[in-house]
């Protein structure tokens, strides 16, 4: 069966087709706790093939979703189905505003040659070298400049995706169409949470007609294969100020945080004691925490003003060396890398409640009630994050994995209470479409249903994921 519809694929499309037992075990994993075996695995060379395909799984009703990078944590890349790897999709097109990319560029890439010609992306997930721009655009990436530089969903200027029809769609410049999303939209933004990033469901509170295409900022190939983004890119700042603070409690680095927010820094990143002892820096004391701030603007002013404001805390670093401050910025960036390091394997939880987000004045009753509940459930947990954004990334540890449903309604609620969301920037997916019935009202979860009809009446796009 497997091999009539490799040959009936190979004969309607110029790329590679694929059932082959190594390629399906491989694309049945991605970087989360989960799995998925697909049926074929799809390696398109243009936005027809891309059209083909998907027409000739919806005339099958087989599921379909695109492959990146593979980073994501959350399972929203994994299908039963199609795996279409965009990988020949690798164009880049530099202008002094804007860069056009295709679907698989690597960020790694892109960040080569922006910085050849003294530019940035602003949104920086700590994968940035591996992860892809057309799974960026679809978990709406932030990182560690997302505070000054904002997420994918402030960045993209434009998209060009096939939808479940294999229909060629270009937004916002597709009138009709944005017209559609638009009316659907229309006065939904009460309805979300109040924080400066949020991947959770489709974002209707940011659209407009004029721009239509952040709707798929955060669609995780529920609403189209995207094949192409037009993105913002700034100039490279003149200047960076690092300062690394260490704290001896989390609530008191976490009640810092909103004061610091008005010195307006460009990054406000905290790491707990299971990062910091993996840190080759010799350390006076041991911390228990660390908040590093930086600023890229006005910073002899803002570094004065800084210094006034955590002059009774221990101060770890301070420099605008360029070489000592991504010396720093690299530990911060792999403290995903030394949390699993120092997890023994069995004593992985399955990341679910690893990107809450809240309005950052309420950080410090987040942790207060992550010790409460981790104490209720016998768990312990590693924490670190985008301060600034309120956006924090929680690891559970534990023999057991009982009670865990439990433990996450309750988190999650707690989460919603803050006027918060249940995820920032990792997206849905496998871990959390279940529970987004805790985050939006009913009526916002059908207008969800409205845009998925939209785009893909059929249901074959990533079904499962956001609906």
């Amino acid at each position: 069966m497997k091999e009539k519809l490799v040959d009936s694929l190979k004969n309607l499309i110029s790329g590679e087709v694929t059932a082959e037992k190594e390629f399906l075990d491989f694309y049945s994993l991605d970087s989360s706790a989960y799995s998925k075996r697909p049926r074929l695995i799809v390696f398109p060379k243009s936005t027809d093939d891309v059209k083909k395909t998907i027409r000739f799984a919806k005339k099958r009703k087989i599921p379909i979703c695109a492959r990146g990078g593979s980073t994501g944590l959350v399972g929203s890349s994994l299908t039963t189905g199609i795996i279409l790897d965009m990988k020949n999709f690798n164009k880049i097109k530099l202008s002094k505003k804007h860069v056009i990319v295709g679907a698989g560029v690597s960020k790694g890439e892109l960040d080569l040659i922006l910085k050849r010609n003294k530019k940035f992306l602003g949104p920086n997930p700590s994968v940035g070298a591996f992860c892809k721009i057309g799974g960026m655009v679809a978990n709406n990436s932030s990182g560690s400049r997302s505070l000054k530089y904002g997420s994918v969903i402030d960045n993209l200027l434009e998209i060009i995706l096939v939808d479940g029809n294999g229909t060629e769609i270009t937004l916002p410049k597709n009138k009709t169409i944005s017209k559609k999303i638009a009316k659907i939209s229309n006065e939904t933004d009460h309805l979300y949470p109040h924080v400066t990033k949020n991947s959770a469901g489709y974002r209707l509170d940011v659209v407009t007609e004029n721009n239509s295409q952040k709707i798929i900022a955060g669609s995780e190939s529920t609403l189209g294969i995207i094949v192409q983004a037009k993105l913002r890119i700034f100039d490279i700042p003149k200047k960076r100020q690092l300062t690394v603070v260490g704290f001896n409690r989390l609530e008191d680095a976490l009640y810092l945080v909103p004061y610091i927010l008005r010195l307006n820094p460009s990054s406000l990143e905290f790491v707990d004691e299971t990062v910091i002892k993996n840190i080759p820096h010799k350390f006076k004391d041991k911390p228990k925490c660390l908040l590093m701030i930086e600023f890229d603007a006005n910073v002899s002013k803002s570094q004065k003003n800084l210094d006034s404001l955590i002059h009774k805390f221990s101060i770890i670093f301070t420099s605008s060396k360029k070489t000592d401050v991504e010396k720093w910025w690299s530990y911060r960036d792999s403290a995903l890398f030394f949390t699993l390091k120092n997890i023994p394997k069995n004593q992985l939880v399955p990341h679910v409640i690893e990107d809450a987000t809240v309005p950052p004045e309420n950080l410090k009753y987040l942790v207060t009630f992550l010790k409460k509940i981790t104490k209720k459930y016998r768990l312990k947990f590693v924490v670190y994050g985008h301060a600034g954004n309120g956006n924090l990334h929680i690891r559970l540890i534990s023999n057991s994995k009982r009670n865990l449903n439990k433990l996450h309604k309750e988190f999650f609620s707690f989460v919603i209470s803050l006027d918060g969301t249940i995820s920032g920037e990792h997206g849905d997916g496998i871990a959390r479409t279940k529970y987004l019935k805790l985050q939006y009202s009913p009526h916002l979860l059908q207008k969800f249903q409205y845009i998925k009809k939209q785009f893909d009446p059929s249901g074959i796009l990533n079904p499962g994921n956001i609906i």
